[in-house]
This record gives structure tokens, sequence and C-alpha cells, in this order.
């Protein structure tokens, strides 16, 4: 298994600094399995994964992490797209990350609540409120030198579907890939694909 390091992104004047760095440990996909696409964000001071879902095996997330020299205790963050168990369901690898959804961190036994649209983990990421799939959806923004990379549900993968099966609210939904495509993403890390590079990019 191969992990693979991607050029992360900037959102441009909305985030300050462009130090982050982006791999995919796992690309997910949807048909009779499912698994979740996972990532990895380094940034000044934390290590992230984003969406510790369902995958064939354990290893699909630590073997990558072991080549990228990562110790899972060494994962200080872990962000949840949204609470659906294909998203989820290896977060318990993490144990000494700090857990984030929509309004709230969780770590040991504290719960702070706090909204995350604009909440930065880091000077480089950022999460950002993009309801529609799930009315508790959020988008993990993550900035460096290549542009900006949107970790996100608001696509299932590149092929689509354009109309999500599962959005709670198909309109909310469209506008909220409005309001990150207005970010100017140089890729898209969907929720069951590989990264692509938004039309127009």
């Amino acid at each position: 298994m191969v992990a693979r390091r991607l050029p992360a992104g900037a959102a441009g004047d909305k985030m300050a600094g462009v130090t982050a760095r982006l791999d995919v440990l796992c690309t997910g996909y949807a048909a009779e399995r499912v698994a979740s696409t996972v990532a990895l964000i380094r940034d000044e001071g934390v290590t992230v994964v984003v969406d510790p879902g369902m995958v064939a095996g354990r290893l699909q997330i630590l073997g990558p992490l072991a080549q990228l020299g990562v110790d899972p205790a060494a994962v200080t963050d872990v962000v949840f797209s949204h609470h659906h168990p294909d998203h989820t369901l290896h977060a318990a690898l993490f144990e000494r990350a700090r857990f984030h959804d929509f309004w709230a961190i969780y770590q040991g036994d504290v719960w702070t609540e706090r909204p995350a649209d604009g909440f930065r983990l880091s000077p480089s990421v950022t999460l950002m409120a993009t309801p529609g799939h799930t009315a508790q959806d959020i988008t993990t923004l993550a900035a460096t030198d290549g542009g900006l990379i949107a970790c996100t549900h608001l696509w299932w993968s590149q092929e689509g579907p354009d109309t999500d099966p599962l959005a709670e609210d198909q309109e909310l939904l469209e506008r909220s890939r409005v309001k990150l495509l207005a970010l100017g993403p140089a890729l898209i890390v969907p929720g069951h694909g590989a990264p692509f590079a938004p039309p127009g990019n």
C-alpha cells in the first residue's frame, strides 16, 4: 500500500499560510462494498486524519501511515466530515487525538462545544460548514503551496452521482458546493473516490 502524496491547498485570502501537506491514505469507493477516502494532513503543530471510516481492513490506514513515518499515537486530531459510520468506524485507532465534528471537540472525557465553521486546527487547516449530505456535514480545508485542497462529502467521487441519493437536502448541498468552489480549490478529496480537480481548474 502506497500513500498518495498530493499538493495540499490554500484557500487564497481566506486562510493564513501555505504550510500544510496532504496525503491520501486510502482511496474510497461506494458500490457493492463501501470505503471512505481517508486523508492525512500535516501542518505546524498538528497531524490530522480526516474520515477514518470503513475500509477493507485497518492496515489500509495503518500501512500508509507507517510508510509516511507517522505513529497513530502521534495523530493530534481526527475530523469527521459527518457522523455516518462509513466515515468514523476506525476512529479508535487514534486514541490520543482530539475528535472534531460540526459542533464540538472531544478528547478523553472532555466535550468542548464550538461551531466548526471557520475553526482553525492550525495556521493552514480550517473547518467549514458544508451541509447537504447531512445537516452536520463539514469540510476540511488545507492550505499549501500547491493551492487549496478540500476534504469533503459534497461529492462522492469525480464520477458522481451529481445528485446525492442519500442527501438530506439536495438544494442545500448544491449551495454548499457553490460556496466551496468559490474558494477556488485546486483539488477536491471526495467522500468515496480519488482526488480530482474541480471544473475550471
